[in-house]
């Protein structure tokens, strides 16, 4: 039996799961950049990984004082 309703660790997932993705896209956009040699790219991914980082960093955080 499932259910539809979303719980507490659902959304934990999910934000982590989107942090992940900032830093992968983050990465990606990086290192085309540098591949093509267009440095706002490069800066524009580096700019999305850290904040890829930082979001997960806050997760870990939020993760370590629950338990």
């Amino acid at each position: 039996m499932t259910t539809d309703r979303k719980t507490p660790g659902d959304r934990t997932f999910a934000k982590k799961a989107s942090a992940r993705t900032d830093q992968v896209k983050g990465a990606v956009k990086e290192t085309v950049g540098r591949a093509v040699g267009n440095e706002r790219m490069t800066t524009e991914g580096r700019a999305e990984r850290a904040k890829g980082d930082l979001r997960q960093a806050g997760q870990k955080a939020k993760d370590a004082f629950k338990r």
